[in-house]
């Protein structure tokens, strides 16, 4: 499965807890030859890691061992590996077993074993997807977008596609001619700058989204100081001409930088939340805090390095980091990934999580958080 099919409720049901051991397997995968070729080698040897480190666990019964692996066994023969992306993440558990394509890259192969799948690559690829529009504009026609990660689909409501049905114009004839200085003084242009603002100012106002632009630099410029300047409001503009005709696959590469500003506005806007709630001292910082905090349902918003992960010990309410090859004992229970289980607890109170760059909370121990309220004292 992709991205596109990665509902709340899904997400919900992944979160529960299964009966020990839940497996996750994260692989890096390519979406080109030669690099592709590698991908089935790859999966085959991070299964067979898979069962070996079953295989070393106390906690797990030949039996058990055997099914965890006839699932991800079952797995394998399912996936095709034609139509991978970034990352292919493999679950199974006793009785069940499923696979995700993922546009997003992950760091290393990865083998979880605990009582709940290890979500957090599904979580960052769906904030991902958050939804956004694109316009592509051109004299002649402006096409609206409707975009969700790499998927595009054309929208044909709000009055879009917007054409315009004169040939000869004065800015046709500047096109031809390289001469852009008289600006969009004709009538018939001028009339489907109105048109395409109208149209796009209607799917503002029902559907509020990012924007991106598309077209030539002129044009843009043209469409954002007419009517309600509606297009004033792009995250980012790309200006390049030829698009008004094209199919989705080409509009996609052609935005695919100004969808990356996206991204990284998204990361900015959520620093930025957190610095106002640090001013007001509406905050947590460190796993320790966002892991109460997170448990006790007080996040509205974490915000949480990419790479970042820790293998912790767990006695009573007290966090101890523990060595790769920790396990649990008397001393306490090992949890493979604690800052995983923090992003399942804070999406199980709604809360919204937003992953950034690594190094980007160097000062707040790479994990921290924006809390709906505060205890007292």
């Amino acid at each position: 499965m992709r991205t596109d099919d990665l509902t709340n409720e899904v997400l919900a049901d992944l979160r529960q807890p299964r009966p020990y051991p839940a497996v996750t397997l994260v692989l890096p995968t390519h979406r080109t030859k030669p690099d592709s070729l590698q991908d089935p080698v790859r999966l085959r040897n991070l299964i067979a890691d898979a069962g070996r480190r079953l295989d070393d666990d106390p906690q797990v019964t030949s039996q058990v061992r055997a099914e965890i692996v006839r699932q991800l066994e079952a797995a394998e023969k399912e996936i095709d590996l034609v139509y991978a992306l970034d990352a292919l993440v493999l679950f199974a558990a006793q009785g069940e077993h499923q696979f995700w394509h993922l546009p997003r890259r992950v760091d290393a192969e990865r083998i979880v074993v605990d009582h709940t799948f290890l979500t957090r690559n599904l979580v960052a690829a769906k904030a991902q997807n958050r939804p956004y529009w694109v316009l592509t504009f051109a004299e002649d026609l402006a096409r609206l977008w409707s975009g969700s990660g790499e998927q595009l689909t054309e929208e044909r409501r709000y009055g879009f596609p917007v054409e315009n049905a004169t040939v000869e114009s004065e800015r046709e004839r500047a096109s031809r001619t390289g001469d852009f200085t008289s600006g969009y003084r004709d009538e018939a242009a001028l009339q489907h700058l109105r048109d395409v603002d109208a149209s796009l100012s209607r799917a503002l106002q029902d559907a509020p989204r990012p924007l991106l632009l598309a077209g030539l630099q002129h044009g843009l410029t043209a469409l954002a100081d007419v009517g309600t300047h509606a297009a004033r409001s792009a995250l980012a503009t790309v200006p390049k001409g030829g698009l008004a005709n094209v199919r989705a696959s080409a509009v996609r590469e052609a935005v695919a930088s100004a969808r990356a500003e996206l991204l990284r506005a998204r990361g900015d806007e959520a620093l930025g939340r957190l610095g106002d709630a640090i001013g007001r001292k509406e905050f947590v910082v460190g796993i320790d805090e966002a892991w109460r905090a997170a448990r006790e349902g007080r996040l509205a918003l974490l915000v949480v390095e990419e790479p970042y992960r820790q293998k912790v010990r767990i006695d009573g309410d007290h966090l101890a980091p523990a060595a790769d090859d920790a396990v649990s004992d008397s001393t306490g229970e090992v949890h493979d990934d604690i800052v995983d289980e923090t992003v399942e607890a804070a999406l199980g109170t709604e809360a919204e999580v937003v992953f950034v760059p690594d190094g980007a909370l160097a000062e707040h121990g790479r994990i921290a958080g924006v809390v709906r309220y505060t205890w007292a004292g």
